[in-house]
C-alpha cells in the first residue's frame, strides 16, 4: 500500500492538472498530490480512469502510462536491509516515470542485494552497484552521481526505498528541473508537511533546518531533505571528491555546494510520510555530524560561480 493515511486524503476528489507546472500551485494551496491526475499529454478520460483505479488499489493516482521526461534520467536508491521495500518501490516508480534506476546496496545481510540483482536481470532499466559493508548514505549517492555522469544521464534523482517519498511526486521533481539544476522535494514550503511524525521529531527537524538556514544563509527551507533531482551537468562541475559528509549532513553540504556554485535551487512541496516497513537509519551520530558540519561549511566550500 502506498497511499497516504487519513480519511481526508481518501475523501478528497481527484483534480485534473494539464501539466506538471499546474500541480505546484494546487499543492501549495492545500491539495494533496495523491489526489491530482496529471495529464502531460495523456487523454483525460483514460488518465482519470487509471488514477481512480490506482487510488482504489492503494497505489495513488496512477497514470494511464508512465510519464516520460524530456531528459535521460537515473533514480538512485541507496539500500541497507530493505528487502521488504525494494521490489515494491521499484515497481511503483515505474508506474509513474519511465526511468532508469540504480540500486546502491551496502552488502545488506537481509538479501536486499540479491533482490536487486533479480530485478536487474528482468529489466534493463535497473542497475545494481554492490558495495562491501555499510559505507554510508553520502558515499552511496556520490557513487550514484558518478555512475550517472559516466553514462551521460541528464538528470539524477535521490529517493528513499521506504515510500517516505511518494512515487507520484517523482515526475514532479524531474519536470520541475527544466529551469533549476537542483529541485528539492520540500517539507517546509507552503503545501509541504510531514505525516506520522511525533512532535519531538518534527521539532528536531524544523529546528535543524532553521539553524542551517540561519548559519548558511542559503535561503533553502528544507536543507536535510533526501528527495531531490539534480542536473548531471551541474554535478559534473562540482568537486565531488571533496564531499565527505553522511546522512542529513550530506544533504546539507550538497545543497550548499550547489548554491555556492551559483546554481538555482527550487523547492517543490511534498508530504513526507514516515516509513512503514523497516527501521530508520537516523541516529545520534548522524545528527551530531550535521550539527558540527554547518558552521564549518562557509570556510570549507568556496563561493565560486560554476553555473553557465
Amino acid at each position: 500500500m502506498t497511499t497516504r493515511p487519513g480519511p481526508q486524503a481518501a475523501a478528497e476528489p481527484l483534480r485534473i492538472a494539464a501539466t506538471f507546472a499546474e500541480v505546484e500551485p494546487m499543492v501549495r494551496t492545500g491539495t494533496d498530490s495523491n489526489r491530482i491526475v496529471v495529464l502531460q499529454g495523456q487523454d483525460e478520460v483514460t488518465a482519470r480512469a487509471a488514477a481512480e483505479q490506482g487510488s482504489r488499489n492503494g497505489d495513488g493516482p496512477t497514470p494511464a502510462r508512465p510519464h516520460k521526461s524530456p531528459w535521460r534520467t537515473l533514480v538512485v536508491i541507496p539500500t541497507y536491509n530493505e528487502k521488504d521495500n525494494l521490489e515494491p518501490i521499484v515497481r511503483a516508480i515505474h508506474k509513474y516515470l519511465d526511468t532508469d534506476i540504480l540500486v546502491v546496496d551496502d552488502g545488506s545481510p537481509d538479501g536486499t542485494g540479491n533482490i536487486a540483482d533479480r530485478l536487474a536481470a528482468a529489466d534493463k532499466r535497473i542497475h545494481v552497484l554492490h558495495r562491501t559493508g555499510k559505507q554510508g548514505l553520502g558515499t552511496a549517492y556520490i557513487a550514484g552521481f558518478r555512475f550517472a555522469i559516466e553514462r551521460a544521464y541528464e538528470r539524477v534523482c535521490e529517493m528513499d526505498a521506504d515510500f517516505s517519498h511518494a512515487p507520484w511526486d517523482l515526475p514532479r521533481l524531474v519536470f520541475a528541473s527544466a529551469d533549476a539544476p537542483l529541485v528539492i522535494g520540500s517539507r517546509y514550503v507552503p503545501g509541504g508537511c510531514t505525516v506520522g511524525w511525533e512532535l519531538k521529531r518534527r521539532l528536531l527537524s524544523r529546528g535543524a533546518n532553521l539553524y542551517t538556514r540561519t548559519v548558511l544563509g542559503s535561503g533553502i527551507k528544507d536543507n536535510t531533505a533526501g528527495f531531490r533531482c539534480f542536473h548531471t551537468a551541474a554535478l559534473a562541475k562540482l568537486d565531488l571528491s571533496a564531499v565527505h559528509a553522511q546522512g542529513y549532513a550530506f544533504q546539507i553540504e550538497m545543497a550548499f555546494r550547489m548554491v555556492r556554485a551559483g546554481f538555482r535551487v527550487k523547492e517543490v512541496p511534498i508530504h513526507f510520510v514516515d516509513r512503514r516497513v523497516g527501521k530508520s537509519k537516523m541516529d545520534g551520530k548522524i545528527a551530531r555530524e550535521a550539527l558540527l558540519l554547518v558552521p564549518r561549511l562557509r570556510g570549507r566550500v568556496p563561493k565560486r560561480r560554476l553555473a553557465d
